[in-house]
């Protein structure tokens, strides 16, 4: 299956409950100021979020329909001020050559999918030619460690990893001494899932930041919060807990498929501007790919594109 048929498959629940709720504007002849409030609900109702439903409902009110509002003019409406709000924001994840190694420090809860993020990305990075090298940062559970060291084995890349329980900071610091001494390109610091609202364990990942830049005051080049994509308007909460502790410079959605809250990807790109990298839509490392703001707009909104 193509990816563009993954992502609208994944997006499937998401597209079923936006349509169903805008039922209600079929076969008007434009959306009127009485209408706006419905088009509004129902889009906040697919976790939009009030801003960017807001805007959307009355970029729609503006939108000049041919005749009377059918199922594709609609999708096609939709999906043109959805592209809008998220163009700005879709910036693939890429290296900079100019430093070596290349930091990306995955952050997030519990379950949100960063070992499978960074076993993803090595993978990916690795069939671009770089050298990849992970950091089994997650200390805590013993299954994370194993679960990168698959990652390792299947993507040829060597993983560094401690003690289960040990200092995590002090593994960052280890594998980015390593890191630099061997010519990296890319060094993924994996990270503990972490609940936002538990400081000991937030602190812990403040120092991991404190403690890398002891070696490179520049790293991490890129600070990414990897977030589950069926947590709808939670991830917002989680979004800016993170950005305190851990400078968040983009994010990373995963477990879109199969969710009916795809649309927090827009209320994420409306509340806090940061780059989008990546979508997830399933298990494989090719169902991690860099976020496009029309495909996702087109998937979303159910543009059939024939």
């Amino acid at each position: 299956m193509s990816w563009l048929k993954k992502l609208k498959s994944g997006l499937g629940k998401t597209t079923a409950r936006v349509s169903a709720s805008l039922g209600a504007v079929l076969g008007r002849k434009g959306i009127d100021a009485a209408s706006v409030e419905e088009v509004e609900d129902a889009l906040i109702s697919a976790d939009l979020g009030t801003a960017a439903a807001a805007k959307l409902a009355e970029r729609m009110r503006k939108h000049k329909f041919d005749g009377e509002i059918n199922s594709a003019t609609l999708a096609a409406a939709l999906s043109d001020g959805i592209a809008e709000i998220l163009e700005p924001v879709a910036q693939p994840l890429s290296i900079d050559q100019a430093n070596q190694p290349h930091v990306v420090l995955l952050v997030g809860v519990n379950g949100s999918g960063k070992t499978t993020t960074a076993g993803k990305l090595a993978q990916q990075w690795v069939q671009a030619g770089k050298k990849v090298k992970l950091a089994a940062g997650d200390t805590f559970r013993a299954a994370a460690i194993d679960q990168l060291k698959v990652w390792g084995e299947r993507t040829g890349t060597e993983v560094m990893a401690g003690a289960q329980g040990g200092d995590a900071a002090a593994l960052a610091y280890q594998a980015l001494e390593a890191a630099r001494a061997d010519g990296t390109d890319v060094l993924i610091i994996d990270t503990a899932g972490r609940l936002q609202n538990r400081s000991e364990l937030m602190d812990e990942l403040s120092k991991i930041v404190r403690v890398i830049r002891k070696l490179d005051d520049s790293a991490p080049h890129d600070s990414v919060i990897v977030l589950d994509g069926t947590v709808g308007q939670n991830a917002l909460s989680q979004v800016k807990a993170f950005q305190a502790v851990a400078d968040v410079s983009g994010l990373i959605v995963t477990k879109l498929d199969g969710s009916a809250k795809g649309g927090v990807v827009i209320a994420l790109a409306e509340t806090f501007g940061l780059p989008v990298h990546a979508v997830g839509v399933g298990e494989g490392a090719d169902d991690l790919q860099p976020f496009t703001a029309r495909e996702f707009a087109n998937a979303l909104a159910g543009v059939d594109e024939g």
